[in-house]
């Protein structure tokens, strides 16, 4: 069990940071996806912030797996919020949340399996 925990956190720490990076930098590829959705280019720090946090929770969730499920929770709920996003303008392409949201319950449940609720 801890290493598909160990595997799949990893994984998603590192293309969480990844797009972190890209939205503090303000890339343009992911200002084009803000401006579809109709969120405001000036939440891309602060969105890219959350997800940065989100991935060094995750990380730190191998020394306090209590921060770790808070993250993972968190994710979750933070890429529920970006489905959201796609489809209340009716963009369909939503793969990219739909799979960073996969990656983040993955996440959770595999946490969730390997420390206990606490």
């Amino acid at each position: 069990m801890f290493t598909a925990y160990a595997t799949v956190t990893v994984l998603t720490a590192i293309a969480l940071g990844y797009g972190a990076c890209l939205d503090l930098v303000r890339d343009e590829s992911i200002a084009a996806i803000a401006d579809r959705l109709s969120v405001p280019r000036s939440w891309m720090v602060p969105l890219g912030t959350l997800l940065g946090a989100g991935a060094l929770g995750l990380l730190i969730g191998f020394a306090v797996p209590l921060i770790g499920t808070a993250a993972a929770a968190g994710l979750v709920l933070y890429f529920l919020g970006a489905v959201g996003a796609h489809l209340r303008v009716g963009d369909r392409r939503l793969g990219a949340a739909a799979a960073f949201l996969s990656l983040s319950v993955a996440v959770l449940a595999l946490g969730l399996a390997h420390h206990g609720a606490w």
